[in-house]
This record gives C-alpha cells, sequence and structure tokens, in this order.
C-alpha cells in the first residue's frame, strides 16, 4: 500500500511512475477511451441491414405499407420480436426510432407539461421536482434533468442496485417525482440490481403518488460472460405491489445492430401506453417502420438476437479482460485504486485516491490518452471526492484497449504517488 511506503520507498516509487509516465508520454500515442460506442467490428455485424428490408419488401404482416405515414405504436411483428427482451407483451410496447434517449427525454418533457396518469397537475407546475440518482451513473441522465430544472440527489449503489433503505427514506419527500435506474450491468458500476431491490422499488410507499421509475435497461443482453445475468421483471413486481404504473421501461437495439439507426422501445402499463401515444402524437405522424421492418427481417426472432448479441460478446469481451489485466498488472495491492469487473454492459468503474480523479484525466490527455471527465458520472459532473472514472473500452481496437489501459494504470499510480507525497510534505510543514 502506497500509505503505508517509507519515505525512501515513496520517493524510489514516484521517480519510477514518473519514468513509467515520461515513456508512455514519449510514444505520441492517440487514444480515446471516452464514450461506450460499438466498434466497426461490432456494426458490422450487423451489414447485413443494409440491404434490408430490400426492393418491394415493405408491407408488414398484416399487410401494411411501411413506406406510408401512421403506425405511431410500431409494427406489430416488431413489438412481438422484442416482447420477451422488454418484459411486455406486445400491446403495452411502443416503437420509437433510433434514441431511446430520446424517449426517456420526451417522457420527462410529458410529466413536466402535463403531468403522468395518476398525476393531480403537471409535474412543471410543482414547486420542487426531484429524481433519486444513482450514483456513479449514466451522464446523459443527468443533463436531461438539468436541462429541464430537475433537482437531482445522488444515492450510493451497493452492487445489488441502490441503497434501498436511503431511497426509501427519500421518497417519502412529496417532491421526488422520479428516479433513474440502469438496473442491469448499470452504467458504469456494473450493478445488477438484486430480485430484492427490484421489489422494494415495486412496493416502497411514496409521497408523490404519480412517482415513475425511469427503467434504462439499455445492456438487457449486453452479456460479456457465457452465463448472462438475469434480472426480476420490474412491470410485474409493480403490478404485484399494487403500482401498475410505476415503470417506464426504456431500451433500444443502438448497441445490437447499428447504433446510428437502431430501434427504440419503451414499455409499461396499458394506462402509460396510452399516455404517451397521446402525446407523442402531437409531435410525429409515425416513427421509420421501413427501419423496424429491417430489423425483423435481419433478426428473424428472439433466438436470432441471442445469437447476435453472442458475437457481440466475442468481440467485447477481450477488451474488458485487457483494462483488468492492465490494471491488475500495475495497480494490485498499492492501494491506488479499485475497479469493477463487470458481467456485462459498456463500462469499468475505476475509483482512485480520493482527490486525484481530475489529475488522473490530465496525466492521461496530456499523454495522448483521452478519459471521460472527471466528475461525469455524478449529477451536475461534481464528484465530491474527485474518485470516479469511467473506462469505456468498446470502440478502441484490441491492441488500443490493451495501450490505454497500460497508460491509465501508469496515470492512475502517479497521480496516487503524486498525492502522497504531498500530503506528508503538507503534515511535515
Amino acid at each position: 500500500m502506497i500509505a503505508d511506503l517509507s519515505a525512501a520507498d515513496l520517493d524510489s516509487l514516484l521517480a519510477r511512475a514518473r519514468a513509467d509516465y515520461d515513456a508512455f508520454r514519449a510514444k505520441g500515442l492517440k487514444l480515446d477511451m471516452t464514450r461506450g460506442k460499438p466498434a466497426p467490428e461490432q456494426l458490422d455485424l450487423a451489414e447485413g441491414m443494409l440491404a434490408l428490408p430490400g426492393n418491394r419488401d415493405h408491407l408488414s404482416e398484416a399487410g401494411e405499407d411501411a413506406r406510408n405515414y401512421g403506425g405511431l405504436q410500431g409494427l406489430a411483428e416488431t413489438r412481438a420480436l422484442f416482447a420477451r427482451t422488454l418484459g411486455a407483451s406486445p400491446d403495452r410496447i411502443v416503437v420509437g426510432d433510433n434514441s431511446s434517449l430520446a424517449l426517456m427525454h420526451d417522457s420527462l418533457v410529458y410529466a413536466l407539461l402535463k403531468g403522468v396518469p395518476g398525476s393531480a397537475k403537471p409535474w412543471g407546475r410543482e414547486p420542487d421536482v426531484a429524481f433519486l440518482c444513482p450514483t456513479p451513473g449514466y451522464d446523459r441522465h443527468f443533463a436531461i434533468c438539468e436541462e429541464y430544472g430537475v433537482r437531482m440527489i445522488p444515492v450510493p449503489l451497493t452492487g445489488d442496485g441502490p441503497d434501498m433503505d436511503k431511497v426509501e427514506e427519500l421518497v417519502r419527500d412529496p417532491a421526488v417525482k422520479g428516479m433513474w435506474n440502469v438496473p442491469k450491468y448499470a452504467n458504469p458500476s456494473g450493478d445488477v440490481y438484486s430480485d430484492e431491490t427490484i421489489r422494494r422499488l415495486a412496493r416502497m410507499t411514496t409521497a408523490a403518488p404519480d412517482f415513475r421509475l425511469f427503467w434504462d435497461n439499455a445492456y438487457v443482453l449486453h452479456h460479456l460472460t457465457d452465463d448472462g445475468r438475469e434480472i426480476l421483471n420490474v412491470l410485474d413486481a409493480c403490478a404485484e405491489a399494487g403500482h401498475p404504473d410505476r415503470a417506464f421501461v426504456f431500451a433500444s437495439t443502438s448497441k445490437m445492430t447499428l447504433a446510428g439507426a437502431g430501434l427504440a422501445f419503451f414499455a409499461s402499463s396499458p394506462a402509460n401506453v396510452a399516455w404517451l401515444l397521446a402525446s407523442a402524437s402531437k409531435r410525429t405522424i409515425g416513427p421509420d417502420k421501413l427501419n423496424q421492418l429491417r430489423h425483423v427481417r435481419f433478426l428473424k426472432d428472439h433466438d436470432g438476437l441471442v445469437a447476435h448479441m453472442a458475437k457481440h460478446k466475442a468481440l467485447l469481451a477481450p477488451k474488458f479482460a485487457a483494462v483488468d489485466e492492465a490494471l491488475e498488472a500495475r495497480l494490485a495491492g498499492t492501494g491506488a485504486a479499485r475497479w469493477t469487473k463487470p458481467e456485462g454492459g459498456y463500462f469499468i468503474s475505476v475509483d482512485v485516491v480520493e482527490g486525484t480523479a481530475s489529475r488522473v484525466v490530465q496525466l492521461a490527455k496530456d499523454a495522448g490518452l483521452l478519459l471521460t471527465g472527471a466528475g461525469a458520472t455524478w449529477p451536475k459532473g461534481k464528484d465530491p471526492r474527485d474518485q470516479n472514472l469511467r473506462l469505456a473500452p468498446s470502440f478502441p481496437s484490441l491492441s488500443d484497449v490493451k495501450a490505454a489501459s497500460e497508460g491509465i494504470a501508469i496515470c492512475i499510480l502517479l497521480a496516487a504517488a503524486e498525492a502522497e507525497s504531498a500530503k506528508r510534505k503538507d503534515a511535515a510543514a
């Protein structure tokens, strides 16, 4: 442990870390580990979609012309294809265009402007609106709240989901109208919500009768192991607990097929589906149904979807292993960092020595390695401990991931040694 080193050993470690950093920087690399984008090889897995649905193939199973307006809820066969993944019957699913983030954004804006089923008035007319935000979490969730003045309340994650004692305490406040959740392979922690966590979220008493779980199941099929984790169906749990309207479930094929040309989904109770469709009918005459046909033709059925995702796993798992190997090789036993070993998803969460995350990001940048900004995993981009980093190994090539991971470990060790040296100097002054 760095904190336990003698003065001489700390000086020696600091000198070695600086030398390793200088050598890494001298390589002149240009590496980017900032966003969880699919790699070109992953997008190539769906290259066959570009020729679909095919010339003159524009009719749905019901004979609808997918080239034309209409079909706001989405084609029946598309909803049926993803029903098992979403945990809802086809009639309780809405298919949008390529962005589930857009559906989340619109759902919150509609709630602010109009309220949701069970609301006494639009959320925007309340004196205060707050969302619970499990942290570390997804920066784009937080950005939506910040954009529309929704107060954010951080809630710590436990490995099995959010700290439910804290959640149950906070929802006694009627201002708390919602909660963000990435329940499976969470961004960036990799948390998988336990059955008990989901049951408690479903049955807890909330002061706001129109409280909503924004359930962003973005990584529902994004396994990194052969025995992928499954979680309790939140829609069923909410219905069984007497709160059938509590959950808004979101997902997309953005990291399954073509990131910029996928499908987004909303699944919920009949009342919530009717609410969303009524609101959405004012902004669109219908989604891209040709793209829906394209997905049905390409994936065919649920088994086809699962087989397709296994190909993604084969490309992604070695990259995650490479990050873990590099961190383990340089940081194990030093106390400079602890990191997650996710079973799925797109990110690795690293907690470095408190107060050094920003320094690590700057050291990396100076060496040609771009990381997501320190604080990005906290509301308003402010990590109170300046400790958490989100690593995104999906997009770079495997060789670049290996090089970047070594560089990250070097930067973390150097920042930790610098911090310990500075702390001792301050104590001696």
